[in-house]
This record gives structure tokens, C-alpha cells and sequence, in this order.
């Protein structure tokens, strides 16, 4: 008979059979799959509210606010001043509360405001002010997704579970571009304002109600207290996959200083986040993405709806790779492929203004997004505990990274249009560079294993691993 090593002595909390435990684990897997499969809807939101002024622009949002020269640039590049400001301190602030679900249901209510607010801007400075609100509220939601994710699934469970939720990334990028669509086509001149006000209005409203139901259905973390939603006997194994999980056996809750000081001496965490900052500058045509549909000549109805069927494909690919990423526990490959794959796609949209060739490099090009999915896992399984420091580095490599966007907003200059090839060089470079690094760290990790090996096989534990649990860096 196994006992839960978390203090539970009655009959509810034990299991006799590892059978037994596999069918509470799945029963478990299951009922936290649902709750946190809502991130996703509100990831599509997230999206979706930030990426709302790339579509408003095809319908008079420049004209109407009198933006001239870089200022659009700037409206879509000041938002990240704020997502980057907001991330560390943002997670510090999850890693110690008792109840987070209510913070990030709170913080997706007042971006809904923030982003129904735009709506109404009329002038250069409004928007700036409130792109610049958006950036520090939504800040708080993806790499405190990221650390809620760590909290409840193994590493072994993360990659194909943070494919899910980047998903909604894609998948915004596909049916947000739908909906834009429709509201843009549908509610010009509705109680007499421009189609791009009804843009922000209906989806920064979608978003509070979003925020509303969180409220209600996103989980706490496992080890604060009783859950009604689990038998006491999945609450108790909820906490027990975590312990048995870590590289050590920390406290439930670290010092949030601490937990700073050890994410800020961890090299690997400062080269993690460089090397995204790479990759998200290659990503940046995902911006304007309807941009570089629209170079095809089409109006612009067809221009937003040609967006999605690359997305989707993205989407189901990136699924794939990250479950397989799962199962072979393989990282580095994973990233690697789909991002050479994606430098062949620059290449062709660089070589020629083929219609038909163009649009099929953007499906080479959106593929790549299982890159950023899985180097995301990656990360989350190479920061070890307390979870005070996983906190801080899942907020730090993000926030480091979204610097890329800051770039990447200047990378796609009107001026280098239609053909963009400046552009896709700068992306292409940059992606190589990233592949290289993720290179190296692999090199780099698997060294570190072979340190490990060493040292089990004389009986030492090294600092920042458990031997006797045989913890290796996934490579």
C-alpha cells in the first residue's frame, strides 16, 4: 500500500496498486485539463485584443487618429513596454497569494475595459495611452498561465499541454481574423461611428465576460487547500506528482527575493530568454500578418480571411509536434526543424510576388509556431524549484523575449512593401541565429547530464538536482 507523502492518513488519500494510482492520475488529468483548457479561450481574447489595431488599420484606424509616418509602429510597439515591465513582478506577486485564480480573472476584466476603451480613443495620444494600459494589464496572463501550468502538470504532461494553450495564440490569429472580418464588413457607420470602433467594442466586451466566468472556473493551486472540485484522494495526488516531479523537495512557498535572486543567477535562464528574444523577433510577421495577406492585391474582406486557413494548419501541426516532443522527450530538434522550415519560407516570399507561391510560404512561415511552444516547455523543464524562482524566470525569459516585439514592430516598414524582402532577411537572420543557440544549449545541457551520471554512479548530489529521483535536463 502506498501512502501520500503530504500528511493524509485516512483511507481516501491512499492506493494500493500503481494500477490504482494510474486510473486516480487519469481521472485527475482530466478534470484539471477541463478547468484549464478556459486559458485558452481567454489566450484567444488576449490575442485577439492586442492584435485588433493590425485589422483596424485595413479600415481607416490610421486616417481616423491622423497617424502618420512610424506612429503606427509605435502604437503597436508601446504596448510592450508595459508587457515587459509588468511580467516579473506580476509572477512574484502569483508565486505568494492564496487565491490566483481571482487575480488573473481580475486582470482579464480590466483589459476587456482597457481594450473596449480604445474604442472611443480619437486621437494619436489616447490610443498611445491606452496601448500603453493593455501592455502592463495583460502582461499579468501568460507567463502566470505559463507558472499555473507548472503547478499542476509534471514535466513530462508540459509541452503538449503548452501547446495547448499557445493554440490559442494561432488560433486567434485564424478565427480573431474571422470575426474581424465580419465586424469590419458588418458594422461601418452602425449609431455612426467607423467599422474599427465596433472592433475594439465587441471584443474588448467579449473579453470582460470572459473575465466574469473565470472567476468561477479557473483552479487555485493544488497545495493551498482543499479543492471542491477533486476527491480528496486527487487533491492529495495532486500535490504528490508535483514533490515527486522537482528537482528537490522545496517548500510549498519560497521568498519571493529569493526567488528573484536565484532566477537572476541562473545563467541558463538569461540564455533562454536571449534566444526567444530572437525568435520572437522572427516571428513579428505574425503582427502583420494581414499586412502581408493584403500585398496579394485582394479587398479587404479576402485579405483577413486569406490569415486563417494558415493558422489553422499552424495550429494542428503545432499540436502534433508538441505531443511528439511529449512522448520522446526530445526538445531542441522540435524547435530546430520547423524553424529552417520557416527560413525557407522567407526565402520564398523574398524571391518573388507569385501569388500562389507567396500565400503557400505563409503556411511555411506560420508552421514555425510549434517552435516557440516547445522552447516555452523547454524552458518551464530546465528552471528547477522552489517555485518561488520558477515564478520569476517563466516571467524574466518571457518578458527578455517580448523586447523582440518592440523590434519586430519597426522590422515591417511600409516603405520595404509590398515585397517585404528587408523584412523576411531580418526575420530569416534572426531565426538562424536562434537554431544556433538552441544548439548550443543542448550541447551545453547534456554535458551537465553526463555530470549527473558521474555523480549518481559515485553516490554525490549535485546542487540543484535530486539524483535518487534520476532528474536529467530534457535536450
Amino acid at each position: 500500500m502506498i501512502e501520500l507523502a503530504d500528511g493524509h492518513n485516512d483511507a481516501e488519500t491512499r492506493y494500493e496498486e500503481d494500477g490504482e494510482r494510474r486510473v486516480l492520475e487519469r481521472a485527475l488529468l482530466r478534470k484539471v485539463d477541463l478547468r484549464m483548457s478556459f486559458l485558452v479561450f481567454i489566450y484567444i481574447l488576449n490575442y485577439m485584443d492586442r492584435s485588433s489595431a493590425a485589422a483596424a488599420r485595413l479600415r481607416g484606424f490610421e486616417d481616423n487618429l491622423g497617424l502618420d509616418g512610424t506612429q503606427f509602429a509605435t502604437v503597436l510597439s508601446v504596448f510592450y513596454v508595459g508587457y515587459v515591465l509588468m511580467q516579473i513582478p506580476s509572477n512574484m506577486l502569483l508565486s505568494q497569494i492564496d487565491k490566483p485564480s481571482v487575480y488573473l480573472s481580475s486582470c482579464t476584466i480590466i483589459w476587456g475595459f482597457v481594450s473596449f476603451l480604445t474604442g472611443a480613443a480619437t486621437n494619436y495620444y489616447e490610443v498611445l495611452i491606452a496601448r500603453t494600459l493593455l501592455g502592463f494589464v495583460e502582461a499579468v496572463f501568460f507567463p502566470g498561465a505559463l507558472f499555473f501550468l507548472s503547478r499542476w502538470y509534471k514535466r513530462s504532461e508540459l509541452s503538449e499541454r503548452t501547446a495547448f494553450l499557445i493554440c490559442g495564440n494561432l488560433l486567434s490569429s485564424s478565427f480573431g481574423v474571422l470575426i474581424a472580418s465580419a465586424i469590419l464588413d458588418m458594422m461601418d457607420g452602425v449609431f455612426g461611428l467607423s467599422a474599427w470602433r465596433w472592433l475594439f467594442f465587441v471584443e474588448g466586451g467579449f473579453t470582460i465576460l470572459a473575465g466574469v466566468a473565470a472567476l468561477v472556473i479557473l483552479p487555485d493551486f493544488p497545495e493551498f487547500k482543499q479543492i471542491t472540485w477533486l476527491t480528496p484522494a486527487e487533491h492529495a495526488l495532486a500535490k504528490q506528482r508535483m514533490i515527486e516531479d522537482a528537482v528537490d523537495t522545496p517548500p510549498l512557498r519560497g521568498d519571493a527575493m529569493s526567488g528573484l535572486k536565484l532566477a537572476f543567477l541562473d545563467w541558463k535562464v538569461w540564455y533562454l530568454a536571449i534566444t526567444l528574444l530572437f525568435c520572437v523577433v522572427s516571428t513579428s510577421f505574425t503582427i502583420y500578418f494581414p499586412t502581408l495577406t493584403a500585398t496579394m492585391g485582394y479587398s479587404t474582406t479576402i485579405s483577413l480571411l486569406l490569415c486563417a486557413p494558415p493558422w489553422l494548419v499552424a495550429a494542428m501541426w503545432s499540436l502534433w509536434v508538441c505531443r511528439h516532443s511529449d512522448k520522446t522527450g526530445e526538445r531542441c530538434m522540435h524547435i530546430v526543424v520547423p524553424i529552417m522550415i520557416a527560413i525557407g519560407g522567407f526565402l520564398l516570399s523574398m524571391s518573388t510576388m507569385n501569388i500562389g507561391i507567396r500565400y503557400a510560404s505563409l503556411f511555411l512561415m506560420t508552421q514555425s509556431s510549434c517552435s516557440a511552444i516547445c522552447f516555452y516547455a523547454w524552458a518551464s523543464s530546465t528552471v528547477s524549484n522552489p517555485p518561488a524562482k520558477r515564478a520569476v524566470a517563466l516571467a524574466l525569459i518571457n518578458a527578455v523575449s517580448q523586447c523582440g516585439n518592440i523590434v519586430g514592430s519597426y522590422v515591417w516598414v511600409k516603405e520595404w512593401g509590398p515585397t517585404y524582402a528587408k523584412s523576411y532577411a531580418i526575420c530569416g537572420m534572426t531565426y538562424f541565429i536562434c537554431a544556433g543557440m538552441c544548439l548550443r544549449l543542448r550541447s551545453v545541457l547534456r554535458k551537465l547530464n553526463r555530470e549527473f551520471d558521474l555523480e549518481h554512479e559515485r553516490g554525490i548530489v549535485m546542487e540543484g538536482q535530486s539524483s535518487a529521483k534520476g532528474w536529467r535536463y530534457h535536450t
